[in-house]
Order: structure tokens, then sequence, then C-alpha cells
């Protein structure tokens, strides 16, 4: 039996920003651009892992959530505490030196961990934290 993990869910404040990050300096492809009034959910990949995707939605959409759960929703992405992801790349130096040439926000450069992962980690347009590890 294979299990994958098919979707992963990240907030968006911004979806053209977004779009910059993922598509244009990733390299992801846009496999879905949904909008519902002025909303807009967009689904992202890696060219040709059509199993594993991102979406990135509008925060706190739910209409359960009441304006001050959303206030601390966005207070949290803001903050780069709200959620996270974890990449992973056989060329982490070269990901990281283009990333960085696009401007992205750096949290941390390369480097070897004592847990025995080389990684480096940026906040994408967003705030969300993007770690990317060097693949074995």
């Amino acid at each position: 039996m294979k299990i994958v993990i098919h979707y992963a869910f990240l907030p968006h404040t911004d979806a053209e920003a977004a779009l910059g990050f993922y598509r244009d300096i990733l390299g992801f492809e846009v496999r879905k651009d949904v909008g519902y009034a002025e909303m807009r959910w967009i689904t992202v990949g890696p060219v040709g892992q059509p199993e594993t995707s991102i979406v990135l939605h509008p925060p706190a959409a739910d209409p359960g959530v009441t304006d001050q759960e959303r206030d601390t929703v966005l207070e949290l992405i803001a903050k780069g505490a709200y959620t996270a992801v974890t990449l992973a790349t056989d060329d982490l130096d070269g990901l990281f030196d283009r990333v960085q040439a696009a401007g992205a926000e750096v949290v941390q450069e390369p480097i070897d961990q004592d847990y025995g992962v080389r990684d480096c980690a940026f906040r994408d347009p967003t705030g969300n934290l993007i770690r990317i590890n060097r693949l074995a």
C-alpha cells in the first residue's frame, strides 16, 4: 500500500505575490486557480510530481471564524508563527542562491544541523516558514 501526502495547505494574503514565489521563484506549476467572491485558492506543485501539491488559500475564510479570530490568525501569519512546510531538493545551495537572489526573506542560510540534515529557511510573501532540506 502506498500513502502519499497529497495536499498541504498554506495561507496567502496576496494571491499574486504567492504566485510570484511558488511559480516564478520555486518553479512550481499551477494546477488550479479557483476564485470565489474576492478570494482565491491556488494549487501548485513541483513539475512532474502531480501527487504532491500545496493549496494556497485565503486565511481564516471559514464563515464560522469570528473577526477577532481572523485578526489573530493574520497576526500569527505576519509573525511567521502560524504554519510551515518543508521542501527538499538535491541542489540545496543552488536553490538557496536562486530564492535569495529573488529577494525572499532569508531566515537561515544553508547549514549542517546537529541532527543530520543540511537545510535552509525562507519566509514566503505571506510569512509562512519554508524550510528546505537537502535530499540525502
